[in-house]
């Protein structure tokens, strides 16, 4: 016993952390903190299915302790035998019933959840709702391309939404598979590179606050070596202010050096032919890279940096290390880049803007 013990304790404080650790999580990326309509329903779902389980889970504990306690052998029965019993319908009836039930108290949610997360009929061309707003996402190794092609903008890492109101998704991959996941928000739906998939997410402004204005997405998809670093972000922002982006986006002008360093940049963007895969106009589309039109505004470096100079000639100087596989690795000649190219360079990036 002795023995024992001390593996006991062990095993008890592990799954007392376990605990404890499962009901961490952050506003901007938790699944049990929803920020919309579709986590809303998920989370509701999560809390029946745990609910039954842990109902029928105390249940049949309940029952064994009985059974051990009540028909366990006492001294003096060594010799005694129970009476055989074959089986008893009505028991049979009820552990074969209860379970029946169970299940159609579960799918019946289940099922109208499933029915109301596919009606996707807004974007459908047969019964279009033109205030729709509706967004393109394509999942690339590694990164997330985002077109709104009702309003002629393309962004790259970072999906802009309006709150409170539904936002319509088709989904594809350039790839390999892949799967577009906000935690806290709703999902998740495979991006394939063979059809398209549908669905559609509701960003609530309340949760927004509560992530402070930002939310993370994530691949949930293994689909290489940086698979868990195929992050972007989501801003939601209220109806007014989403329509002044757009109108920003839709009227933006491609950037021009701020100064003369950056001006230097401009040149070894061009030099380096890093023009050939990134654009760096609001509307315009790449295969190959994400859209720079305006990487000035992002909140982060490759999907999952601080946006500080710093790390942006860290990425720049070795795309590698940070994000194994990727396909800037090879395109140009990293390890020639001086640290004078790497600040004009950086200086021309960090100035692509679209607002002020």
């Amino acid at each position: 016993m002795k023995k024992w013990l001390p593996n006991m304790r062990f095993f008890s404080l592990i799954g007392l952390m376990a605990l404890l650790l499962a009901g961490c999580g952050k506003p901007y990326l938790s699944t049990l903190q929803p920020a919309g309509e579709v986590a809303d329903m998920q989370y509701s779902l999560m809390l029946l299915s745990t609910s039954i389980m842990v109902l029928v889970i105390i249940v049949v504990s309940i029952l064994f302790i009985y059974v051990l306690v009540r028909f366990r052998r006492k001294k003096g029965d060594e010799a005694i035998i129970p009476k055989q019993v074959e089986g008893s319908h009505k028991l049979e009836m009820i552990w074969t019933i209860i379970p029946i039930l169970l299940l159609i108290v579960f799918a019946v949610p289940v099922v109208s959840a499933t029915f109301k997360l596919a009606d996707v009929s807004p974007m459908e061309e047969e019964t279009r709702d033109e205030n729709a707003i509706i967004v393109n996402v394509t999942a690339n190794l590694y990164w997330w391309e985002f077109e709104y092609p009702d309003l002629g903008v393309i962004t790259a890492q970072e999906l802009i939404v309006p709150t409170d109101e539904r936002v319509y998704f088709n989904l594809k991959a350039s790839d390999v598979k892949h799967s577009f996941w906000i935690p806290s928000v709703g999902g998740k739906m495979d991006t394939n590179t063979d059809n398209v998939n549908k669905f559609w997410l509701e960003f609530s402004q309340e949760g927004t606050d509560k992530a402070n204005g930002l939310f993370y997405g994530k691949c949930a998809e293994l689909c290489g070596p940086s698979h868990a670093l195929m992050d972007f972000k989501v801003k939601p922002l209220p109806r007014e202010e989403f329509d002044q982006w757009v109108s920003d986006m839709q009227n933006a002008e491609v950037s021009e050096p701020v100064n003369e360093l950056a001006a230097q940049g401009e040149e070894l963007f061009t030099q380096y032919n890093c023009i050939a895969c990134h654009a760096i106009d609001t509307g315009e589309q790449r295969p190959t890279a994400p859209n720079l039109a305006n990487f000035g505004e992002r909140s982060s470096i490759a999907g999952r940096y601080e946006f500080t100079e710093e790390n942006l000639k860290k990425w720049i100087k070795d795309p590698e290390s940070a994000k194994p596989g990727n396909k800037m690795t090879g395109s140009y000649d990293h390890e020639g880049m001086t640290e004078e190219e790497l600040d004009a360079l950086s200086e021309y990036l960090l100035n692509l803007k679209v607002q002020d």
